[in-house]
């Protein structure tokens, strides 16, 4: 049997998602249980950011600084900036006339993903996690990335994503360890 999913086509024009999922997004969309259409996240530049300070994005570290808004009946999921720990930007606050361009991604047979595929109605909404919950690794990733000051724009994070140059200039700070 084929397994699919449907993806609006928004997600990779323009926030410029790729395929296949990285194992950071697979965890993500295992451990909120949602399809990937559901989600309007700031995972992407999250992401991007991680790899940019050469650490390893973790779900656990995402929670600290992001948590699900409650979707309401709609079951879209939405993540924020937690009060005082605001990292990015929103990418966009809403998209129009998206719904009728989508298009189906087929799972080959040796992908064993563990995400739901289809519309789920029962969330997994997370809140914010606080330092003391994480791991020591993922503890000394947020106090990097919190000791930046900054509010990165999602959309020139994801702009720069292939552009080592670009990102590093736009960041303005070199890669940590």
């Amino acid at each position: 049997m084929n397994h699919f999913f449907f993806f609006y086509q928004t997600v990779f024009k323009r926030i410029r998602l790729r395929l296949p999922f990285n194992s950071f997004e697979r965890e993500f969309l295992t451990e909120i249980n949602v399809a990937p259409a559901q989600l309007h996240s700031n995972s992407c530049a999250f992401s991007i950011i991680c790899n940019h300070f050469g650490h390893f994005p973790s779900v656990d570290v995402f929670l600290h600084f992001f948590e699900a808004k409650n979707p309401g009946k709609n079951l879209w999921v939405s993540f924020s900036g937690v009060t005082g720990r605001v990292i990015l930007t929103l990418f966009q606050q809403s998209y129009k006339g998206f719904k009728g361009k989508f298009f189906r991604v087929c799972c080959s047979e040796h992908d064993r993903t563990l995400f739901p595929l289809y519309w789920v109605g029962k969330l997994k909404l997370k809140k914010a996690k606080t330092l003391d919950k994480l791991s020591p690794v993922d503890r000394g990733v947020c106090q990097v990335l919190a000791s930046l000051g900054v509010i990165f724009n999602t959309a020139e994070i994801t702009k720069n994503e292939y552009n080592p140059t670009g990102l590093a200039g736009y960041i303005g700070i070199g890669i940590l360890s």
